[in-house]
């Protein structure tokens, strides 16, 4: 019996390494035309951040984790356009050298939404929505005011990502494994921790139809980034660190690809979000961080988590992902089901 009606994960969600050429550099082998693009140099030591693109705001308006500055549009010759099977990027300035400096080391993280975003009136905030009800990702646009946003996905976003567009402050995440929807985590950039402040989400739990907005940011051009979980392909929990190298073990119903945690319980300034993946190096134990919330290089600390079968372990004592007793949230999207409609099992990397 299969887990999940998704046999091929990499339809929907896809990591991408690629070495910059400083020219025009066209990225392919994604698999399809993705939506959202979030690009990270690996090489370079901390010179250049994350730069986040998606194609419902437009393809040189550029964000970013490492900071809280507002939204950027960047020149023509940096991020060039989204293809039918990848990206292509160029090279003209520091942005464009965040994404493809000569000789240099990237991961791209792809997801694919809707395509063409169209008008969603579900919320009292009309939205600008492209939505994936197959793999429940949507990518919203809105004006920020007190009240509820349509997010187009058709069922209950777990976790919704939110930053002001043409306004410098931080990211805020709600996640359904925070205490309640009065809660939100704003550590990026940073290591902060969760913060119960009811303007964030005006203390209302998203729906099948609307996330609520509250007073943060009001005013402001907003994206949100919102996640539905799909069995099989998507996972959004929480799990308790144990501190040791024989780590808390984190079940998610199949081998994943990609992983993000984040502690929400202590800030000791080195508890940022840490990104592994399924391409970088290739190998248990050897799965290296990046830190979403600065612009450091790559990690190539060994020995922080095993990628299984069926989740994920905890091989270490870093505040990404295992001080003991403290809690984490996570995010993490799959290589293969446990099963597929083929019976083929997964394996652990």
């Amino acid at each position: 019996m299969a887990y999940t009606t998704i046999n091929k994960p990499s339809d929907y969600f896809n990591t991408k390494l690629y070495t910059g050429n400083g020219s025009t550099n066209a990225i392919t082998g994604v698999g399809f035309q993705p939506d959202w693009c979030w690009i990270k140099s690996r090489s370079n030591p901390g010179t250049y951040g994350h730069e986040l693109y998606d194609s419902i705001r437009g393809v040189r308006k550029l964000l970013q984790t490492n900071t809280s500055g507002a939204e950027f549009t960047v020149p023509s010759t940096s991020f060039e356009s989204f293809d039918s099977d990848g990206f292509t990027v160029q090279l003209s300035d520091n942005y464009g050298r965040g994404v493809n400096e000569n000789n240099g080391l990237y991961v791209a993280w792809n997801w694919l939404a809707g395509g063409t975003a169209s008008s969603n009136t579900d919320g009292s905030i009309t939205s600008t929505v492209s939505a994936n009800t197959t793999s429940g990702f949507s990518i919203v646009t809105y004006t920020s005011t007190t009240g509820t946003v349509g997010h187009g996905l058709g069922v209950t976003p777990k976790v919704v990502l939110m930053k002001a567009r043409n306004l410098a402050d931080q990211w805020t995440m709600g996640h359904a494994s925070l205490p309640s929807w009065t809660y939100g985590i704003s550590g990026m950039p940073g290591s902060g921790v969760q913060d119960s402040n009811a303007t964030f989400w005006n203390s209302t739990a998203p729906t099948s139809t609307v996330f609520s907005q509250g007073s943060w940011d009001n005013g402001y051009n907003k994206v949100a980034y919102c996640f539905a979980e799909i069995k099989g392909f998507s996972k959004f929990g929480s799990y308790v660190g144990n501190g040791s190298t024989d780590g808390t073990f984190i079940y998610t119903g199949f081998k994943p690809s990609f992983i993000m945690t984040k502690c929400t319980t202590t800030d000791n300034g080195s508890t940022v979000w840490g990104m592994f993946d399924n391409k970088r190096i290739g190998y248990n134990s050897n799965n290296y961080r990046v830190f979403a919330s600065n612009s450091n290089a790559e990690d190539t600390t060994a020995n922080e988590i095993d990628i299984l079968s069926n989740g994920f372990k905890c091989r270490s004592t870093s505040s990404t992902h295992n001080l003991s007793g403290q809690t984490f949230i996570y995010m993490a999207f799959a290589e293969n089901p446990l099963v597929t409609s083929t019976k083929l099992p997964a394996t652990a990397r």
